[in-house]
């Protein structure tokens, strides 16, 4: 059975009713017959079957046994990072997603977690970076903005062997390109915000394990801190998830050939996108998941804020927004939106120059989506020669 089929058959019928559609707990509380004899609920916060049965899909697309649906994708990686313990250190992947990087610095390192920061596409460089103190390993791959790539499979055998977790979030790439539990991880988690919702509508975030202890300490976390997803939001992300292979497959054609013009732009300066044989680690992403993902970023040669706030505010088709995975195609630029909270020396020590551009590249026809980006080429050519016209007069 295909993961698409498996996936579409495991979303339940209502044994009450016979509904087709996952049915909306919408309430705070339940009944009981007696004090602690129920039918499995007592108070929302503790369980809810709507919230319930979101999470078991959500485990079966990755492979996993348990998942923890939280209110946010940051509510999720704080559950996993109150696994550990003052004193405990982190590994983590230097580009890493600036709200990510926020609450790791601004948040747990005043409780006396430490956290190194590594590029994690060279297996070897996590394996230096090891100490006794070492407990989690943190990988996003593919990364946001770079797109860098980690071997999970390596990166799981150190950490094994090292006695620590790997946990990876795996929001660019959805379950339908990537299991990283099948490769070793311990924990993978999502902003379910992006793919896993699909339509810019919902805000949540996902935990999932194969491993009975963890995820009984994230399902501990999730009622004993609050964060959780709310009943409709979790209908939503269900409706969601029913079209996500067909979704993602056409966000990987779109995004492919998105990639392949930009390689060639004259007034392009990088180009990050696994799909592309010219990518760093495009080995192991062609190994390690079943496509490149939706997601292109871009920098310019002009490498100016001027210019790449110039060419953002410069697309029809391409709406200038925060996050991603939507059916609809959307344009940021990370230094000034969604990696702002990281100082800007190390920013751009790991690659998000003023000049990079991030594209979400949505399910529209992509001949449309190219030629938006053309004529935002052409602006910028426009601005660039106003510009030198200008100072060419001034000279004079």
């Amino acid at each position: 059975m295909s993961n698409a089929t498996q996936l579409l058959h495991s979303i339940p019928v209502d044994p009450l009713t016979g509904a087709i559609s996952v049915p909306i707990y919408q309430t705070s509380t339940f009944i009981q017959e007696a004090p602690g004899v129920n039918k499995g609920y007592d108070y929302a916060r503790s369980n809810n079957p709507t919230r319930e049965t979101l999470e078991g899909i959500v485990a079966k697309l990755e492979k996993g046994t348990h998942a923890s649906a939280f209110s946010s994708g940051l509510a999720a990686i704080d559950a996993v990072l109150k696994l550990l313990k003052t004193g405990d250190e982190i590994i983590a992947v230097d580009d890493i997603y600036g709200g990510a990087f926020r609450l790791f610095t601004q948040v747990y390192e005043k409780f006396g977690i430490k956290i190194t920061y590594v590029d994690t596409t060279n297996a070897e460089n996590v394996f230096n970076a090891v100490t006794p103190n070492t407990k989690l390993i943190w990988l996003e791959t593919p990364t946001n903005p770079t797109l860098k790539i980690s071997d999970i499979e390596a990166i799981a055998k150190i950490a094994k062997a090292s006695n620590c977790l790997l946990c990876v979030d795996s929001t660019f790439a959805s379950p339908a390109l990537q299991q990283p539990l099948t490769l070793g991880a311990d924990i993978v988690v999502h902003s379910a915000t992006k793919y896993l919702g699909g339509h810019s509508d919902l805000i949540a975030g996902i935990v999932i394990t194969n491993n009975a202890d963890l995820g009984a300490k994230i399902k501990f976390l999730q009622n004993a801190c609050g964060a959780i997803l709310s009943p409709f939001d979790s209908w939503l992300l269900i409706r969601g998830i029913e079209t996500l292979h067909l979704r993602v497959k056409q966000h990987c054609l779109n995004a492919q050939e998105v990639a392949v013009y930009l390689s060639t732009h004259p007034l392009v300066d990088k180009i990050f996108y696994p799909g592309l044989p010219s990518h760093h680690n495009h080995h192991i992403a062609k190994k390690q998941a079943k496509g490149f993902g939706g997601i292109v970023s871009f920098t310019l040669k002009e490498d100016t804020e001027a210019a790449a706030i110039a060419f953002v505010t410069g697309t029809k088709y391409f709406l200038l927004a925060e996050s991603l995975g939507g059916i609809k195609s959307l344009i940021s630029h990370p230094a000034n939106m969604t990696h702002k909270s990281i100082p800007a020396a190390i920013r751009r020590a790991n690659g998000v120059n003023d000049s990079l551009i991030r594209l979400s590249v949505g399910l529209e026809e992509v001949e449309d989506l190219i030629a938006d980006l053309d004529q935002a080429f052409v602006k910028i050519n426009e601005l660039k020669s106003a510009t030198q016209q200008e100072l060419t007069s001034q000279s004079a």
